[in-house]
C-alpha cells in the first residue's frame, strides 16, 4: 500500500511540474506578443504573386496566403488560425486588405490573435519584396 501511495505521490508531483513550466511557458510567450512590433511594408517594392506567411507564439499560430497584384494587397486568406478565445480577429485581413496597410487596429478581446495575424501577413509580405 505504501508503494502504492509514492507512485501516486510521484505522479501527482510530475504532473504538477510539468503544468506549472507549461503555465509559465505560455504566460510568458503571452508577455512578449504584447510588445511585438508590426512593421509596415511598402507595397511600392512588391512583386506579383502569392505569399505564405506564418508566425507563432505559443498557444496563437497562425499561417495566411497574401496575393499581391499591381504592387497592391489584393486578397489575404488564413490558412490556419490557431487560437483560444480569439476567433474575432479573423477580421483583421479584410481590414489590412481595405487600408493597404498592416497599421489596423487589434480586435478588442483578441488582441493576441491580431497581432500573431498580423505578423503572419508581414512575414508573407516581406518575401514579396526580396
Amino acid at each position: 500500500m505504501r508503494k502504492l501511495f509514492k507512485v501516486i505521490f510521484i505522479i501527482f508531483a510530475l504532473l504538477v511540474i510539468l503544468f506549472t513550466v507549461f503555465y509559465f511557458s505560455i504566460k510568458s510567450n503571452l508577455e512578449a506578443l504584447k510588445n511585438i512590433q508590426i512593421s509596415d511594408v511598402d507595397l511600392n517594392n512588391a512583386k506579383d504573386g502569392t505569399y505564405m506567411g506564418s508566425f507563432k507564439s505559443t498557444p496563437v499560430e497562425a499561417e495566411v496566403k497574401v496575393i499581391i497584384k499591381n504592387h497592391r494587397i489584393e486578397s489575404i486568406e488564413i490558412v490556419k488560425h490557431v487560437t483560444g478565445k480569439g476567433k474575432g480577429a479573423e477580421v483583421i485581413p479584410t481590414k489590412v486588405v481595405e487600408l493597404q496597410s498592416l497599421k489596423v487596429d487589434a480586435v478588442s478581446g483578441a488582441t493576441y490573435s491580431s497581432k500573431v495575424i498580423l505578423k503572419a501577413i508581414e512575414n508573407a509580405l516581406k518575401k514579396s519584396i526580396k
